[in-house]
């Protein structure tokens, strides 16, 4: 099999959400403001696809984070915030995967950049991003994730009190909740990628290239 037999499917949002709830080491996906997902399929039985992958893109987790990797257009910068493919899949599915919906955001949206981190807790280096032909710009700052009934969100969570899951956690948390509390973790590695060559010769200029961006 080759990652040339799958198929990349632009879909809805639920129809990634269980698939990354089960594979994905975060194991959920809430409080993520994404707005494009996409499916990986394969054939399965009986001729049906059968998805072996999920990624979805959303607005970054830190309000700076836009302006920083983006700092012209900010509204034109998406976070790749998860992907995940099942473990027996051919060698390049993920950078395969990658390139698929990078051309589909060129084509379909206004989108310019992209930035993902690699988190060094769980064993991630880039390795994907490198080899998708990504920009590494150094490391983030040392950091700590909010962890609820063993799952991973993100530190802000508990800010979110416009929504109505932040502001459950936060009245768990405030009420000593002993299955949400704080864990420190290693800095993450920051990988951006431009979909508009132009932007691309203008932020250039701006040296974001030649030094470490910390957010």
């Amino acid at each position: 099999m080759s990652v040339t037999d799958f198929t990349v499917e632009e879909v809805p949002r639920k129809a990634v959400k269980g698939f990354i709830e089960k594979y994905h080491y975060s194991q959920n996906i809430n409080g993520i403001q994404s707005y494009y997902h996409f499916g990986l399929y394969t054939d399965g039985n009986f001729g049906l696809p059968k998805m072996i992958g999920a990624m979805l893109y959303g607005i970054p987790s830190m309000p700076a984070t836009a302006r920083k990797y983006n700092p012209i257009n900010p509204s034109r910068c998406m976070e790749l915030r998860r992907l995940v493919c099942i473990d027996d899949t051919p060698k390049n599915t993920e950078s395969y995967f990658i390139a698929k919906s990078m051309k589909w955001l060129k084509h379909n949206t206004d989108v310019e950049v992209i930035v993902s981190f690699a988190d060094q807790h769980h064993g991630h280096s880039g390795v994907i991003y490198k080899a998708s032909n990504f920009n590494y710009l150094g490391e983030t700052a040392k950091s700590r994730v909010l962890m609820v009934d063993g799952k991973e969100y993100h530190s802000r969570s508990l800010n979110q009190t416009a929504r109505p899951y932040g502001r459950e956690l936060k009245r768990r948390y405030d009420d000593g909740d002993e299955n949400i509390f704080f864990v420190p973790r290693k800095p993450k590695h920051i990988y951006t990628y431009y979909l508009n060559k132009k932007i691309k010769r203008q932020i250039k200029k701006l040296d974001l290239y030649t030094k470490n961006v910390y957010i």
